[in-house]
């Protein structure tokens, strides 16, 4: 088992002057599991393949445990990596896929045989080890993916997008499974994936990425609860927070009818006549009818979930129209066209820099 170290690691692909991933600062403590999460072309991918040594890196450090492997060829790095798309060798049976690392190292016939039905074992495949991948599904070829790491024993497990090709449903099992597995190996893992909803539930901390740069790495919770700024807050939690451009008035923010309170550090950092205020579906509260509380939203449509429901509507906050997303109980959903009253929930707004975007409130 072994640490990792991103010391500001810089990727610049030949013929662009803009690095893919720009002095990448991360420490990833042994048995840690982190999720590098971000939009496309963010460079989430690029950082994990700078690791597993398929990337050049041009500048700063890679380090696994004490050893400097910068520049060391991907065989000598004692890492395994997952792959979207399994990349299994279609004419060997599950059994030799799994065990082919262990062939190549020369390791003896009876100890990888062991190897790989421990493995298939923890995985479920022990039925499955004299198939070939063609007669998988998709959920299981990728536990023969996992299954070959596994049997490795490297200090590192890297995995990028290993549940893009499943269907919803498998991928929430497979999560969870990776997940526990992980927990129980102990093994330091490197996870990239552009779901955020898959980053904060299998991750121990998440490092969002936007153009190539470090924004916030933190565990789940506090990412939830305190972006570091507009884009984390806006990428971070689904549906995303509603961010809302509003004026800065005595004693806090004016929020449509309201003045919803802030606190005064916060804004007298603020160098704007406004400030962008943030908060998530689940902070508001439904003020009834009295239009002289809060915001009128139009509601637009109703996403019903059973237990609770998302009301999506349009609001005329500092004479612009908003796009709104409430979350209200399963049992008082409101109609369509008509309207609903909403206030921000004192002391669970966030409050960010309109020009810089970064985070102004405790």
């Amino acid at each position: 088992m072994a640490t990792v170290t991103f010391d500001k690691a810089t990727r610049i692909y030949p013929g662009s002057t803009k690095p893919a991933v720009d002095a990448l600062d991360i420490e990833i403590a042994d048995g840690e599991f982190l999720v590098l999460v971000g939009p496309s072309g963010c460079g989430k991918s690029t950082s994990l393949r700078m690791l597993a040594g398929l990337e050049d890196v041009n500048g700063g450090a890679i380090r696994i445990g004490d050893r400097d492997v910068t520049h060391l060829p991907p065989k000598d790095r004692d890492i395994a990596m997952v792959f979207q798309n399994y990349a299994l060798y279609p004419h060997m049976s599950v059994a030799d896929n799994m065990g082919f690392a262990l062939k190549i190292a020369g390791v003896n016939k009876a100890e990888i045989r062991q190897k790989v039905e421990e493995a298939a074992k923890i995985l479920d495949l022990t039925e499955y080890l004299d198939r070939k991948p063609k007669a998988l599904s998709g959920g299981q070829r990728q536990r023969v993916a996992m299954g070959r790491a596994i049997v490795r024993e490297p200090q590192v497990f890297l995995m990028d997008e290993p549940l893009s090709n499943l269907d919803a449903k498998l991928r929430v099992s497979t999560r969870t499974q990776i997940a526990s597995l992980q927990r129980r190996l102990g093994i330091t893992t490197v996870y990239v994936t552009h779901d955020q909803v898959e980053a904060l539930t299998m991750g121990d901390r998440v490092a969002v990425l936007k153009d190539g740069l470090l924004q916030q790495v933190d565990t789940p919770r506090n990412m939830y609860d305190r972006p570091a700024n507009l884009f984390v807050a806006g990428f971070i939690g689904s549906p995303a927070m509603n961010l809302v451009e509003v004026p800065v008035t005595d004693g806090g923010v004016k929020f449509g009818n309201s003045v919803v309170p802030v606190q005064r550090e916060a804004l007298s950092s603020a160098t704007d006549k406004t400030v962008t205020v943030g908060v998530r579906p689940e902070h508001f509260d439904v003020a009834g009818a009295d239009a002289d509380l809060g915001v009128p939203v139009t509601v637009n449509v109703v996403e019903e979930l059973g237990s609770d429901a998302f009301v999506y509507g349009t609001a005329s906050v500092g004479g612009e129209s908003k796009d709104l997303v409430v979350r209200v109980g399963g049992r008082d959903v409101p109609e369509k066209g008509s309207t609903l009253h909403v206030v921000p929930r004192a002391g669970e707004t966030h409050v960010f820099s309109t020009s810089t975007g970064a985070r102004l409130s405790d």
